[in-house]
């Protein structure tokens, strides 16, 4: 009797198991598995190819008289020309249009669009540098100084120097041979010498 208890249980656990099996099995068959279409790593030339293409996507739209764009790892900044006696609304209408064409583009999805005359005209530069071959630091620097121009300068969060010479102050902690010896250190770590 034991005996037929044990295996009728053991036939239930294994009927449970597969049928288990069988329900994890359909919810995977069910799944929809999407390959990643944005390039992750971007070089110099695929660089340049992508941000070819964000002009060519920019210019097609009514009001864009012009386009630059830069694209720095998975990022791109993309300047757009407008006529400039067009209205303010009417600018901010035609870069909300850039941007929800780009949006659609896996290159163009973590896109900036500027509407400014003169970062346009910098991004341009850019582009040409990178196009001649320029090291990437200069263009760092270049790109440093567009985003430098834009962010706002905020009196109260200015940082006042404290002392006139913060460097020479703990040197005056020290008793007199110490100075001497940390002076001495310092000249043959210069390379300078008298």
């Amino acid at each position: 009797m034991i005996r037929l208890v044990a295996a009728i249980s053991f036939v239930l656990l294994l009927t449970a198991c597969n049928g288990q099996n069988n329900a994890n099995k359909a919810d995977e068959d069910h799944k929809v598995k999407v390959q990643n279409s944005t390039i992750e790593e971007v070089d110099r030339q695929s660089g340049q190819k992508i941000s070819r293409h964000l002009v060519n996507l920019t210019t097609h739209i009514p009001n864009v008289d012009d386009a630059a764009a830069v694209v720095v790892g998975r990022y791109a900044i993309v300047g757009i020309d407008v006529n400039d006696k067009m209205e303010r609304s009417e600018v901010d209408t035609v870069k909300y249009t850039v941007a929800e064409a780009l949006k659609k583009d896996p290159h163009g999805a973590r896109a900036v669009v500027v509407a400014d005359p003169d970062i346009t005209a910098r991004l341009r530069e850019i582009s040409e540098d990178i196009q001649n071959g320029q090291p990437i630091q200069g263009i760092m620097n270049e790109l440093s100084d567009i985003t430098g121009r834009g962010m706002p300068e905020v009196p109260a969060d200015m940082i006042e120097p404290q002392t006139e010479s913060p460097t020479e102050d703990p040197k005056k902690k020290l008793n007199k041979e110490e100075q001497k010896q940390l002076e001495k250190d310092q000249e043959q770590q210069s390379n300078y010498h008298k």
